[in-house]
C-alpha cells in the first residue's frame, strides 16, 4: 500500500509573530486544507512536532488537536529537535502503512521571538551534551564553524564558496512569500559580514523564527479522492550519530544523512543522480555544501565546487533549496522539516511559480536534527 502526501501548508516565517502556537499552528492547517477535498473530521491522527522550552506550554499536542478540531482522534508529540516534523512524517506514514490509521496530519511549530537571542542560542546548545559540551561553547555557530573548518582544511573549501551558498539562497527567497528575508545579497555583503564564529560570517548563519508547517499523508484509496495531485512517499531514510562531536569520526560531512540518505534511495530504488530537485537543511553555509556530498550530488571535497559552477541553481546539475532555504527563508526548529517538504511536494505537482524546477518528478527532503544527530531524508516522487 502506497502512501500520498495530499496536502501541504505554512505560515510566513517572522520574527515576533504575534499570535499564540495554537494560532500559528491553525493558520499552517487551514492552509493545507485550501485545496483538497477534506474535512478535518476525516482525519484519523495527528502528529504534532517541535522542540520544547521555547514557549510556556506543557504538551502541546493536546492544545493543538483541540484548537483543531481533532479530538477525539489521538494526537502525538514528536520532538527531534530541528528535524521534528520529518521524524513526524516518517511516524505518519508508519501509522498508515501499517493500517493504524487511514489519513494523518503532521503539523510542526516553534514560535522562538517568546525569548531572547541568547536563550535561544543556550536551549539549541541542550541538544548536545551538556556535561561536556555545551557549557563550553559548542552552540550551533560553533560546532558548524568547527565542521567548515575542517572541510577547508581537508579539501579547499573557501570562504567566497560558503559565502555563494547565501547569494543563490537570498536570490531565490524573493520569489517566496513565506520566506523572513527577501533581499538579494551580493557577494562583498556576505564576505564583509561581521564574523559570528570563524570562518562563518552573519549570513552565513540561519535566524531564529515563528512559524509552522502542515503535512496531510493518506492511504492510496483515500489520497485519490482527496485530491487529483497526490505526491507520493517514494523513500525514506532516518539515522542517528553521536551525541557528543567528540566521538564523531568525521568532520567534513554528517555521517547520519549519509547513511539516511543510502536508506531513502535504497527504499525508493532511485540514484542520485535520479533526484530532480532537493531541500537540503543548510541552517548554515557549509550545511548546504556537506549535504550535497553526502547525499551523493557531487563527490566527497566537491560541494565548494558545485556552488562555484552554479550547478546547484535552477538549470544546473540538481537545483537545491530554490525556495531560499532555511539561510534566508528562517528556522522555526519544529516547522522547518514540514516547510521543507512542502516545498518539494508543491514543485513536484507543478505549482512553485517562478521557482519552478522544469519537468521535476523527483525531489529529496534532507533535514537534520542538532549538530548532526538526527539525520532524515525522505524521497518524493510526483
Amino acid at each position: 500500500m502506497s502512501v500520498a502526501i495530499v496536502g501541504v501548508g505554512q505560515t510566513p516565517f517572522r520574527r515576533n509573530c504575534g499570535t499564540s502556537i495554537n494560532e500559528l499552528c491553525f493558520d499552517a492547517f487551514r492552509n493545507a486544507l485550501e485545496d483538497i477535498d477534506l474535512a478535518p473530521k476525516e482525519i484519523d491522527a495527528s502528529l504534532i512536532c517541535s522542540a520544547p522550552e521555547y514557549d510556556k506550554q506543557r504538551s502541546p499536542a493536546g492544545l493543538i488537536s483541540e484548537y483543531l478540531g481533532l479530538t477525539p482522534k489521538p494526537t502525538f508529540y514528536v520532538e527531534s529537535i530541528c528535524s521534528s516534523s520529518s521524524t513526524g512524517v516518517k511516524v505518519g506514514y508508519s501509522f498508515i502503512k501499517s493500517r493504524l490509521h487511514d489519513i494523518v496530519a503532521v503539523i510542526g511549530f516553534q514560535k522562538m521571538s517568546e525569548i531572547s537571542s541568547g536563550e535561544v542560542q543556550e536551549r539549541m546548545g541542550r541538544g548536545a551534551d551538556i556535561q561536556w559540551e555545551s557549557p563550553f561553547g559548542t552552540m550551533m555557530p560553533a560546532g558548524y564553524a568547527m565542521f567548515a573548518r575542517a572541510h577547508m582544511q581537508k579539501y579547499g573549501t573557501t570562504e567566497e564558496q560558503l559565502a555563494k551558498v547565501k547569494v543563490k539562497s537570498s536570490k531565490y527567497s524573493l520569489s517566496n512569500p513565506m520566506a523572513m528575508y527577501r533581499r538579494a545579497l551580493t557577494l562583498e555583503e556576505c564576505l564583509n559580514a561581521r564574523v559570528i564564529a570563524s570562518p562563518l560570517k552573519m549570513f552565513d548563519c540561519c535566524a531564529n523564527a515563528d512559524g509552522a508547517s502542515c503535512v496531510i499523508l493518506a492511504n492510496e484509496g483515500k489520497a485519490k479522492k482527496i485530491t487529483d495531485t497526490p505526491v507520493w512517499v517514494a523513500g525514506i531514510g532516518a539515522t542517528s550519530d553521536t551525541l557528543s562531536t567528540t566521538a564523531r569520526t568525521n568532520l567534513t560531512g554528517l555521517t547520519c544523512a549519509v547513511e539516511a540518505g543510502r536508506q531513502a534511495y535504497k527504499m525508493a530504488r532511485i540514484k542520485p543522480g535520479d533526484v530532480n530537485v532537493a531541500e537540503v537543511h543548510d541552517c548554515f553555509s557549509i550545511a548546504e555544501i556537506m549535504a550535497c556530498e553526502n547525499l551523493g550530488f557531487c563527490k566527497p571535497g566537491e560541494g565548494g565546487k558545485l556552488i562555484e559552477e552554479s550547478q546547484t541553481y535552477i538549470g544546473g546539475k540538481i537545483p537545491v533549496n530554490v525556495d531560499g532555504g532555511l539561510l534566508s527563508k528562517g528556522h522555526p526548529i519544529g516547522a522547518t522539516g514540514g516547510s521543507q517538504i512542502r516545498t518539494v511536494v508543491l514543485q513536484l505537482q507543478g505549482n512553485a511559480g517562478k521557482t519552478q524546477v522544469d519537468g521535476a518528478e523527483i525531489g529529496l527532503v534532507h533535514n537534520i536534527g542538532g549538530i548532526g544527530l538526527y539525520g532524515n531524508v525522505t524521497v518524493l516522487r510526483r
